[in-house]
């Protein structure tokens, strides 16, 4: 993915905010899920980042290789927050159609369908974004820095919220669908996301406990 031109990334986080909690559709839930997972993507990397130098010499390069992978994926986060917005426009207006003839109907029919499509099709993509994120969260939290371990495991938090949230949009948006073999694929790979996203988050917690508990002794 490529990030879009004036993206709403370089907002300040006020005005972002504001435009959120304003009378108007966008930007709404499917892109706050979005907004969280950069947030998780940036607490993983600072961890990493600080996993860095003499000391962690050992897993210096694999801490380098996941600040790119991180980066990688917050772009991903970026896009698809406006990918949410653009899904939501793509059906607002497909609902706008004419449906006065029976070739009319059918036309707007379809352009409902590929613009439903579309609005799973996003946050499914954050759900993805967010599992393979948290994986690599888990395999770092065992050799992270301990200093900054709880922001690892915060991280791992974003990420699942960024993935719970996705999902509600998921289910809203299935509602659209009128094929029920393909309502049931869709939410058949939100929920396995959504679980696999869920073992991960223990995974990475358990370890980040761990450490932190570690140090108490």
């Amino acid at each position: 993915m490529t990030t879009t031109e004036g993206s709403r990334f370089d907002r300040t986080i006020r005005s972002f905010l504001e435009e959120a909690g304003a009378a108007v559709p966008t930007p709404g839930g499917g892109s706050a899920a979005a907004l969280v997972g950069a947030l998780g993507a940036a607490m993983v990397s600072m961890t990493a980042n600080f996993t860095q130098g003499e000391k962690f010499a050992d897993v210096g390069p694999a801490m380098r290789e996941a600040v790119d992978r991180l980066s990688g994926w917050t772009r991903d986060c970026e896009d698809l927050l406006e990918a949410d917005i653009a899904s939501f426009d793509r059906y607002m207006t497909a609902l706008k159609l004419p449906k006065g003839t029976d070739e009319e109907k059918r036309a707007r029919a379809e352009a409902l369908r590929h613009a439903s499509q579309q609005a799973i099709e996003v946050p499914l993509a954050l759900m993805r974004v967010c599992r393979d994120a948290m994986e690599l969260t888990a395999r770092l939290a065992a050799a992270g820095n301990p200093n900054v371990i709880s922001d690892l495991g915060i991280g791992a938090l974003l990420f699942e919220t960024s993935a719970r949230s996705a999902y509600l949009t998921v289910e809203i948006n299935l509602a659209s669908l009128k094929d029920e073999g393909e309502r049931d694929a869709y939410e058949e790979r939100a929920s396995a996301l959504l679980r696999e996203c869920e073992e991960w988050r223990d995974e990475a917690v358990g370890r980040v406990r761990a450490v932190i508990w570690k140090g108490h002794r």
